[in-house]
């Protein structure tokens, strides 16, 4: 987008579809503050139905689900939305081999009850949003849509560019939730929340309809998102990586997931194998095991990376009818794996820059891992 693309996008009046949106959301001419609601999409009948109390963030004993066949869905938080107790995950998908295999794997997903869906701006260069946005076509109100914003310490008009674009290769006019993808550095907390800084862009997407709920991920130290939630920031969601290797490992199903809860903010859990599923390739645990326990900790959903449709298959019979671990398996798990977590050989994330995106390392004076000597 050029800098006259962008103002012309930022200025211009709303669009047919994006000011029928708001109207039936009761919002334009309403003299309110639009940060002050829940807004409602159209024609989402799936993955937005309202519930008649608000539960905890991560309340998994309110988990819906019809027959032992279908996917549970969970409460978001405080959001009044229920969505898939298993997501979509978007930087995987991007590893499909074309854009037929990625339509298939995200239809079959969506016909099988999967209402989450994971992306973000940077992912593959932007091919998981562009895969994502086709596969998505005439499903749209099926599901419950979620991007990341890729500032990475960049100011607000980054961040609406950003959200102009995702909206572009998504084909739609809205998202439901909108997160700041990354939050990885020990400074990015100051970064997001300093004037002109990022948080400013989700208020002001709120304002404007082209975002339901805003919230962050991360997957570096505890601490950091704490920071994050420091700041007392009304964020709906929150990412992180829950495992059974987290559990005693620089913890943050120990140390942030119990804040989450407690401030009613949804956690999405992610990284339920490690990031690369080495644990699983080294037999220390099954994926049963690895998916098992982190979709059993108090969490909204659990986003699992899906790059082919045998993986898609896997999970889904491990979704299906899914009820959580009991106290004494979970409990096993965590003691198996406490011995191989001690030094963090199966949370690089945690412990390198592995997996610390380019245009993150970029940023912050760090060289893309191409260029990183082996």
């Amino acid at each position: 987008m050029t800098d006259n693309d962008k103002a012309a996008s930022d200025n211009s009046p709303l669009n047919p579809k994006r000011r029928q949106f708001l109207k039936r959301c009761g919002v334009l001419g309403a003299g309110i503050a639009l940060s002050d609601l829940i807004l409602q999409p159209i024609n989402q009948p799936v993955a937005a139905a309202p519930r008649q109390k608000t539960p905890l963030a991560g309340d998994i004993n309110s988990m819906t689900t019809l027959n032992p066949e279908e996917i549970p869905r969970r409460p978001l938080g405080r959001t009044g939305v229920d969505v898939s107790a298993i997501g979509l995950g978007g930087a995987h998908l991007g590893n499909a081999s074309s854009q037929e295999e990625a339509t298939r794997i995200v239809q079959e997903a969506v016909d099988a009850g999967i209402t989450f869906m994971d992306n973000a701006w940077e992912y593959n260069n932007h091919r998981s949003e562009e895969l994502m946005g086709k596969a998505l076509a005439g499903r749209r109100d099926q599901v419950f849509l979620m991007t990341k914003v890729c500032t990475h310490g960049r100011d607000a008009s980054v961040a609406m560019q950003q959200l102009e674009e995702s909206l572009r290769r998504l084909k739609t006019d809205y998202l439901d939730l909108w997160q700041i993808h990354e939050v990885v550095y020990d400074n990015d907390p100051e970064l997001i929340f300093r004037q002109n800084g990022a948080i400013e862009a989700l208020e002001r997407a709120k304002r404007e309809g082209k975002v339901r709920f805003v919230g962050f991920t991360g997957h570096k130290n505890p601490a950091i998102h704490l920071k994050m939630l420091a700041y007392d920031f009304p964020f709906d969601t929150c990412q992180l990586p829950l495992n059974c290797f987290d559990a005693t490992f620089s913890s943050f199903e120990q140390q942030v997931l119990p804040e989450l809860n407690r401030r009613g903010i949804a956690p999405i859990g992610m990284k339920s194998l490690s990031g690369n599923g080495q644990a699983i390739k080294n037999g220390i645990l099954t994926v049963e095991e690895a998916l098992g326990y982190a979709m059993s900790l108090p969490v909204a959903t659990t986003v699992s990376g899906i790059p082919s449709l045998d993986v898609l298959r896997q999970n889904l019979a491990i979704a299906r009818g899914f009820q959580p671990m009991n106290p004494e398996h979970s409990q096993a798990l965590r003691d198996k794996c406490a011995v191989y977590a001690a030094d963090g050989r199966f949370e690089l994330f945690k412990t390198s820059k592995k997996y610390d995106a380019d245009i993150g390392r970029i940023q912050h004076g760090f060289p893309p891992e191409a260029e990183v000597p082996s």
